[in-house]
């Protein structure tokens, strides 16, 4: 096998930044699988409890055994195994576009949500869901912390199609 000598590899190789997708989506998992298992022993399931004196944001434990938004009720075992795949792919396109550093951000945030809520699927068998937003009687879907990371990706990944002259490769 002949291998191009350095000088013929083009001078603005684009790599994929293993180390910061890797390290925020670790931050992420543990992060969220340290807040559900604090919540989990520390307050019950189903008894709101409002923070700051309101209800703006309330603890209000919660199993959810479908996707977002409470979706598709039983169906652990369905989204565990879809976010195997999910999973794969984060991998792979970071593999693909993870030169551009928000790009990577985005993505560390996506599999690092993914993963947290796997582990709550293959572990509980429904995610722990706990943070309670809202007005009154109008409240927005109880979430957590990997929830949050999925939707805050989904986001900057929207924002990043809309506008992409800002995806350029930072030092």
């Amino acid at each position: 096998m002949n291998a191009l000598p350095a000088t013929d590899l083009p001078a603005t190789t684009a790599r994929p930044r293993w180390r910061p997708f890797i390290a925020l989506g670790l931050v992420i998992v543990v992060a969220d699988q340290l807040l559900k298992q604090w919540i989990s022993h520390n307050f019950t399931v189903g008894a709101p409890v409002s923070l700051l004196g309101g209800d703006l944001i309330r603890i209000n434990v919660t199993h959810n055994q479908g996707a977002l938004f409470g979706l598709f009720q039983g169906s652990a075992v369905l989204f565990g195994l879809a976010s195997i795949g999910v999973i794969g792919i984060i991998v792979w396109y970071e593999a693909r576009a993870g030169s551009a550093l928000l790009v990577t951000i985005a993505l560390g945030l996506l599999i690092g949500g993914a993963l947290g809520n796997l582990v709550d699927r293959l572990r509980l068998g429904f995610v722990v869901d706990f943070v309670d937003a809202g007005l009154g009687g109008w409240r927005f879907y109880t979430f957590n912390v990997a929830d949050a990371a999925i939707s805050c990706s989904i986001v900057l990944l929207i924002l990043l199609a809309v506008l992409p002259a800002r995806i350029t490769r930072t030092a």
